[in-house]
């Protein structure tokens, strides 16, 4: 498993209509704060505020196809170049990290070839490098390893 430690991050959130909400700082917007969202913005945080990932090579929630089917992937982190480097599947704390969730990642690999695979319910992480077989990180690579070009 990789370590990760997460720090206190300042969270922004509201209610209405009775519904919680947290403010995205990607996307720019608050969004529905649903267990797999805590989780995808505590990624989020602990990429920019400790790993020192640029917001700008993170994208969040887009579209991809696959085998002709519009997919949508969690977390992807983009080199200096705009090269995919680094592909994130968030899960909510309760799900387990199973068989099915790594097939689910590397099916999205097929369309974005990254370097690094991590996979996480919050609780459990596993970042993998995928250069020359698959190794399993002991921690999530930082700054320089993700956005520096090939």
């Amino acid at each position: 498993m990789t370590e990760v430690i997460f720090s206190n991050y300042n969270f922004r959130t509201e209610e209405r209509s009775g519904n919680r909400f947290i403010f995205d700082v990607v996307r720019k917007k608050m969004v529905a704060l649903t267990p797999e969202e805590w989780v995808r913005q505590h990624i989020l945080h602990y990429l920019i505020t400790d790993k020192k990932i640029p917001k700008g090579l993170i994208a969040v929630e887009r579209g991809i196809e696959l085998n002709g089917l519009q997919k949508r992937f969690d977390v992807v982190v983009f080199n200096n170049q705009g090269k995919p480097k680094m592909l994130i599947e968030c899960k909510a704390p309760e799900e387990k990290l199973n068989a099915k969730v790594f097939e689910q990642i590397a099916r999205y690999n097929l369309s974005l070839h990254v370097d690094y695979l991590w996979v996480t319910n919050g609780e459990n992480n596993f970042c993998s490098k995928l250069k020359n077989g698959i190794e399993l990180l002991k921690e999530v690579p930082g700054c320089d390893d993700l956005i520096k070009a090939d």
